[in-house]
């Protein structure tokens, strides 16, 4: 398992690298959950940082690379999907 210490922000370079080790991404934010299937219909770069950075411009937390998943934000229905099996 990697684990990055959590006072170190992530830039939008960093957030990209991430997305593309994944095969997919899930991006929460509140209620709303967008997934992106990273081979099949690949979004731009464009769009994966609006989705996966702040307002500051890092990337959102929690961040998880749950194998070739990479989730982003929090909702307590994906995490339990992802982990519960």
């Amino acid at each position: 398992m990697e684990t990055e210490n959590a006072s170190k922000k992530l830039s939008a370079g960093d957030a990209l690298r991430l997305a593309k080790d994944a095969t997919s991404v899930v991006i929460s934010k509140g209620r709303r959950v967008d997934r992106f299937m990273m081979q099949k219909d690949k979004p731009t770069d464009k769009i994966l940082l609006t989705h996966m950075l702040g307002p500051t411009g890092n990337l959102r937390a929690p961040t998880i690379r749950c194998g070739k998943t990479l989730l982003v934000g929090f909702n307590e229905e994906v995490y339990s999907e992802i982990f519960s099996t």
